[in-house]
């Protein structure tokens, strides 16, 4: 049989294991997966170099399925291989318990990609459309640094390329020269609703890919011998970055379900049969009789990617010391972006595969700090003002091996809220920083301040990941000590963090006795009558607040609670030692610390008083932090006053 008789013929089998999966699961989206039967089979049979074996191999080439839902076609290339799936330790080969167990809720083969669901030759989910090209890109940054010829290929869907995402990833491919990552474009004509629109056609893709900078090769992608010449030139070595684009046909091979109104509908019973009927009779008429015994998967390289040596991270005492910065700890003032700035370097210096992101503000986030450092500047990827890219590029990064951290403005972290959750649902081991966050940028105003960003991120932390840990850690230092702390624990955490820092340089609370621990909290001053709860900047305010209590004879209590979730148990022993009365201090929007405080005492099922100050109106701009507090009317006297107010006092002045 001829490799293009083969092709066709693989094609086909894997087609009708598509249908037949999607038929038995009663969902799914077949028509999109009967479009790229013979792209998949050409990919995973011949093109690329990987173990069915051992999907996940270090070294393997990599498919990275932006077009998620497209993903029973996947799904039947490794039920047709026996390849391994399932949880570590119970690597089993996918068989008909999983061409009848798609979508069930202990079945490997979940409704979209996700390797932690025991599907490790992907390498994060993907599903929500347009983020997977920046995780291919990631693992393409990653191979190319730890010297790995390895190829990492990503389909793409036409309707999805509409996503920004797809143009910031295709950017930022090109700048960066990733000669070994190759976008294919599944053009099929049709998104969920409708037909895709005009701009997203194979003409229009192709003359948006080559004024990015990318050789295109436009093929038909039911083609054999089109698409092995097309891959078989990326695979030889392009001098620019390539792209693929393929015209092909949702529902190939079956037509009583090709056209619009059939994304995301499975048939069954006699309409299955009828389609598996169509399918056969086209396969029959392209590839004739025989077994498609021409081609070969080829197996990867022996693996050179190991587990790199990390050393201890010096403190910030030493790391001060260390780059001439011993007039800065003597005058015990430092903004917190600063001291993480700080810390990045010193991480950098102590972990190999410890990567910095930015998005075009590292001179105001500090990152520049690590990116600064001739031994570490490798390592510094500038993203631009692209941070859903950014965040997909970690991904990748994260899933081979490496440990990055994406810094911003809080307020921009905003737009890779999405691209975030799915990190957290790929278990991609990143984390997040959010610099200028609350109030206390104040001049720039609204358009800069990150004031929902704990909120969401704390619905994270609520949730659990595949490791049973919590999804996400929400950090808020008070000060340099703290922030450089945070920095050190969350990059030796293996999971999802968000960190908050802010703008002002602010006086040290803490010294290099104090250690900083996700989960914790710290008790900074300790009374009877009144436990005030606060993070971040808000600390310093609620501080000079308690010379105003003291004053008016309330023995109040101060927690730094700088991390979310917190100890439960021991924040209740410390609200009952206080009479049961919290006051709860932020500089942002509601549903942040306040609602995390107050589920807890309702939990307890104790009588409790909670009472919020948090920013209750929109801001405008002002000249300095004490304006900016004054407007939200979270000055260190509205914070007394509130107390006062509690405790059953006058208000003062």
């Amino acid at each position: 049989m001829s490799f293009e008789a083969a092709v066709h013929a693989k094609a086909v089998r894997l087609n009708s294991l598509a249908l037949t999966m999607c038929g038995h699961a009663g969902s799914g989206h077949p028509t999109t997966a009967l479009s790229l039967g013979h792209i998949t089979t050409a990919l995973m049979y011949h093109a690329m170099r990987w173990s069915p074996e051992d999907p996940g191999y270090p070294t393997a080439d990599r498919l990275v399925l932006s077009e998620g839902h497209a993903v029973p076609i996947v799904y039947a290339a490794f039920v047709d291989l026996q390849a391994m799936v399932g949880q570590p330790g119970e690597y089993r080969p996918a068989g008909e318990q999983d061409l009848n167990g798609f979508r069930c809720t202990d079945s490997p083969l979940d409704g979209h990609p996700n390797p932690r669901e025991g599907f490790t030759f992907f390498d994060a989910a993907t599903g929500s459309l347009g983020q997977g090209l920046s995780v291919a890109a990631g693992l393409g940054i990653a191979a190319r640094d730890d010297e790995i010829d390895q190829k990492i290929y990503c389909i793409i869907g036409d309707g999805e390329a509409r996503e920004g995402q797809i143009a910031e990833a295709l950017d930022f491919i090109v700048e960066h020269r990733l000669l070994n990552v190759l976008p294919i474009f599944n053009c099929n004509g049709y998104g969920q609703s409708a037909t895709v629109s005009m701009q997203q056609s194979p003409d229009r893709i192709r003359a948006k890919l080559e004024a990015t900078g990318f050789t295109v090769i436009c093929i038909d992608g039911h083609d054999p011998e089109a698409i092995n010449s097309a891959l078989e030139t990326f695979k030889s070595g392009p001098e620019q970055p390539m792209a693929i684009v393929a015209k092909t046909v949702k529902g190939w091979g079956v037509p009583s379900i090709q056209g619009e109104g059939w994304h995301g509908k499975p048939v069954s019973g006699e309409a299955l049969e009828q389609a598996l009927g169509e399918l056969a009779a086209t396969g029959s008429a392209l590839s004739g009789q025989g077994s498609p015994d021409d081609m070969m998967i080829y197996p990867p390289e022996s693996s050179t990617r190991g587990e790199s040596t990390r050393c201890e991270v010096m403190s910030m005492h030493e790391a001060m010391q260390t780059w001439d910065m011993g007039n800065l700890l003597a005058s015990r003032r430092l903004a917190t972006r600063k001291a993480f700035g700080l810390a990045l370097r010193a991480i950098g210096q102590a972990d190999p595969d410890a990567y910095a992101l930015d998005a075009d503000c590292k001179n105001s986030t500090f990152t520049q700090t690590f990116g600064d450092d001739p031994t570490l500047a490798s390592r510094h990827i500038e993203c631009r003002i692209a941070e859903q890219n950014m965040v997909g590029v970690a991904k990748g990064l994260a899933a081979a091996g490496k440990r990055p951290m994406c810094a911003t403005f809080g307020k921009f972290v905003t737009r890779a809220y999405d691209q975030i959750e799915m990190a957290m649902n790929s278990g991609a081991n990143i984390k997040v920083i959010g610099s200028h966050t609350g109030i206390s940028l104040a001049a720039d105003g609204p358009s800069q301040m990150a004031l929902p960003d704990v909120a969401w991120f704390r619905s994270l932390s609520t949730a659990r990941n595949h490791a049973g840990n919590p999804g996400c850690y929400v950090l808020q230092p008070s000060d340099a000590w703290a922030a450089y702390g945070l920095t050190v624990a969350m990059a030796e955490y293996d999971g999802l963090c968000y960190m908050r820092t802010h703008r002002p340089d602010v006086e040290f609370i803490y010294d290099r006795a104090t250690r900083f621990e996700l989960g914790g909290m710290e008790v900074l001053t300790e009374g009877r009558d009144l436990l005030v709860v606060s993070a971040g900047y808000m600390v310093h305010e609620c501080n000079k607040a308690l010379d105003g209590m003291d004053k008016m004879g309330i023995d109040a209590s101060l927690l730094d609670m700088y991390s979310l979730p917190f100890d439960e148990d021991r924040f209740l022993d410390l609200a009952n030692e206080n009479g049961g009365n919290i006051l709860v201090v932020e500089d942002n929007y509601g549903g942040g610390l306040f609602s995390a405080v107050s589920e807890a005492c309702v939990k307890a099922g104790d009588a409790f008083t909670v009472v919020p100050l948090a920013v209750n109106s929109i801001p405008k701009s002002a000249r300095n932090e004490e304006q900016i507090l004054e407007q939200c009317g979270l000055t260190h006297e509205s914070i007394t006053n509130a107390a006062a107010a509690m405790v059953g006092l006058v208000k003062v002045g």
